[in-house]
């Protein structure tokens, strides 16, 4: 595999001697101001324009602005005309088109279907300031104002649709976002590389259609390359048992000018880089549950940058060609991006409106990228890749010395951090393995023996950061990786020592092996440890300082007794709710797949494999919420009817080791639905529930002890 070309090497676009922007434009006015008679490059997004690097359309347009590019904005554009994604002209060169920062029906949509009341990407935190599917509804009317123009889809939203996929909202299949989008391209993942490759490619006269070598990007193809090896993906994953007869889901749609049935090629001895993998058609993923399984495991496999083989799925009569994912970024690379000139505020014509998603994150700094913990029900490896790309101590250090220039800081840093807060600089420990490394995860179900779990790099970066003169406190506010940092005590002292603002927000997610092993996630072993060491750390420190766990309900794979193992558990520990907040099946990730499928794409797919049961009943769903709020009045009719169902009414009762008590108090709202079966599901909305949970302690008020943020910025839990 050859070395990927360095994306500040090019040489600069001709209207590079336009120099840099104050803010990138976003009317024609501020175009005149600049000099400009038109843009290279227009992005479109669903967020409001925030010039700061944990914005993707800041940071894509910065970027682009670096390479001679005159880039505009529209930000969050009245999507019901054609006039408002005309207002800066006709772009040169391509579309840019996002959703933003999060999913466009995560954004305006809960786990119950219902509309959000507000946006935290929008001033005010305006709600309903971007359509459903945005992205589709932008590349059609880019579409109508510039018909010519190609139109280049990106983003998590994109990212994650870029092959057939299950649709949470609709409880449908649907086809790849680039089909439906009509765009020409999807970029996906960390799109840098591809996206300064294709401007310079296109600047350069080259035809969209023609451009179809770039890792990490998709397109819609007719024919293909020639002397390229096929492979039936059933042949790397069987999913036929036994007894089972299907037809073969490779030799529909087939014409007689163009067969696409695979020529069988033994797997081993292959060039990868001139392979690609036939996926079960659209056509067959939507109609049978075991086969989109194994699509979805497929493309996990195919995930490693260093060995994936491009994939292809028939859609209708065309086929949908994933290319490689992109090669990570060097720590030179890192670097440039994140000290592009960001004037790290919102755009003026905001006037000065809250920004929810800003005021998160406008004082934090990002010091890597990309997770390899691999959860199921986490987007993060999907998108970002599992391999660590870090920024250097030095460029993290000047960018904490350029906040003390922004306006309000307080010497208060918010956040050092990324995907996860102590992966920095973790790595395989031999190149040659990590090439060839297939596994979906580096830490489940243990940590792999090859993985450099060593923290001195961050410890060492953390000393640097907190000695820049100016600032006063850095707070570690990305998720936590503990079965990492157990690891290194001396890690876990730094962190409770100087980075923890009284609370510390950590994911064991469950209490129960049964959910734990579908989420891969570790045991409460690993919890313990690192509570013991938070503990004894906390202490030495002086300090009172205290855990914030956050679990989940209504996982694939979790049952009404772990449900209530989970209850019995916080109440033993004098956990009570504080907040919930759904978590929903989202496109691609493995824990969709067990939701939709009932199967468990972590082990090869059959027909006859290891059974998923997920929670999906709106009954069923209610209860298990009910066991996570096992405190409130509300749900103790509910929680009564079904802990006798169960078995278990010895934990009815006015005692201690009670779980409810037997008598619903004067006043208190009834439910407005009991369960009459424990065990019913009834096919209707479901999701399953990320709660954030505080410690029973005096003297703190609810809002004190609001866990988590509407904002996102596309952490994980760790």
């Amino acid at each position: 595999m050859s070395k990927p070309k360095n994306i500040f090497s090019y040489r600069p676009y001709w209207a590079h001697r336009f120099g840099i922007a104050s803010v990138l434009p976003m009317s024609r006015a501020e175009m005149d101001c600049l000099g400009w008679d038109s843009c290279d490059i227009i992005i479109v997004t669903g967020d409001g324009y925030i010039d700061h690097p944990s914005f993707g359309m800041a940071l894509i347009g910065r970027l682009l602005e670096s390479q001679g590019f005159r880039v505009g904005i529209i930000a969050q554009p009245n999507w019901q005309s054609v006039d408002a994604f005309q207002i800066l002209g006709k772009p040169n060169l391509f579309w840019g088109i996002t959703a933003g920062n999060m999913d466009s029906m995560v954004n305006r949509y809960t786990a119950d279907r219902k509309i959000r009341s507000n946006d935290a990407y929008t001033p005010n935190s305006q709600p309903n300031q971007r359509p459903d599917r945005a992205t589709l509804v932008y590349a059609q009317r880019c579409r109508e104002a510039y018909k010519d123009v190609p139109i280049i889809i990106g983003g998590i939203e994109a990212s994650l649709r870029r092959i057939a996929h299950y649709d949470y909202w609709s409880d449908t299949i649907r086809r790849s976002i680039l089909v439906d989008a009509k765009a020409d391209m999807l970029l996906y993942g960390n799109a840098e590389r591809a996206l300064v490759a294709l401007a310079h490619r296109l600047a350069a006269g080259e035809n969209i259609a023609q451009i179809q070598d770039l890792r990490g990007t998709a397109f819609v193809r007719d024919t293909f390359p020639e002397n390229w090896l096929t492979i039936d993906s059933t042949q790397i994953d069987t999913p036929t048992a036994q007894k089972v007869i299907f037809p073969n889901p490779y030799q529909e749609n087939q014409s007689s000018e163009q067969s696409i049935t695979p020529t069988i090629q033994p797997v081993h001895r292959q060039n990868r880089e001139q392979t690609f993998i036939r996926l079960p058609s659209f056509e067959q993923v939507k109609v049978d549950p075991v086969l989109y399984a194994h699509t979805a495991r497929l493309l996990h496999l195919e995930s490693n940058p260093h060995n994936a083989r491009a994939l292809v799925q028939r859609q209708g009569q065309r086929d949908v060609w994933l290319n490689p994912p992109p090669l990570p970024l060097t720590t030179e690379e890192m670097d440039k991006i994140y000290e592009l000139p960001y004037s790290r505020l919102p755009h003026p014509r905001y006037q000065n409106a809250p920004i929810p998603a800003y005021e998160m994150i406008r004082f934090s700094v990002t010091i890597m990228r990309g997770c390899f913990g691999g959860c199921t029900f986490c987007s993060i490896t999907e998108h970002e890749g599992r391999i660590i790309q870090n920024r250097s101590e030095d460029s993290v250090i000047r960018e904490l010395k350029t906040l003390r220039t922004v306006p309000e800081f307080t010497g208060v840093v918010s956040d050092l951090g990324g995907p996860t807060a102590n992966m920095y600089r973790l790595h395989c420990k031999k190149p040659e393995i990590e090439a060839l490394c297939r596994r979906l995860s580096c830490v489940h179900p243990s940590i792999c023996k090859n993985l450099n779990t060593d923290h001195s790099s961050l410890l060492h970066l953390y000393r640097r950061a907190r000695a820049v003169p100016g600032i006063k406190k850095i707070v570690i506010s990305s998720g936590l990786r503990y079965d990492l940092a157990v690891q290194s005590p001396e890690y876990v002292q730094e962190l409770v020592t100087h980075h923890v603002g009284g609370y510390l927000k950590i994911a064991p997610e469950h209490t129960e092996a049964a959910p734990l092993s579908k989420m891969m996630k570790p045991g409460l072993e690993s919890y313990y440890q690192f509570k013991a060491m938070f503990d004894k750390y906390s202490q030495l420190a002086g300090k009172e300082q205290y855990l914030i766990p956050y679990f989940i309900a209504a996982h694939p794979g979790t049952s009404d007794e772990d449900m209530l193992n989970l209850a019995i558990w916080l109440k033993k520990h004098e956990f009570r709710l504080d907040q919930v907040q759904a978590f929903l099946p989202s496109p691609m990730a493995l824990a969709t797949a067990m939701y939709h499928s009932g199967k468990n794409p972590l082990h090869p797919v059959r027909y006859d494999s290891e059974t998923v049961n997920s929670p999906k009943g709106l009954i069923q769903r209610r209860l298990h919420k009910a066991f996570l709020r096992y405190h409130d009045p509300e749900n103790w009719e509910m929680l009564r009817q079904a802990l006798r169902q169960m078995g278990r009414a010895d934990l009815i009762g006015n005692g201690k080791k009670h779980l409810v008590p037997n008598f619903q108090p004067v006043g208190s709202v009834e439910p407005k639905r009991t369960v009459t079966n424990a065990k019913s599901a009834v096919k209707n909305v479901s999701s399953a529930k990320t709660v954030a949970v505080k410690p029973k302690f005096p003297k703190k008020t609810t809002s004190q002890w609001t866990a988590g943020s509407p904002a996102g910025r596309g952490k994980r839990r760790g």
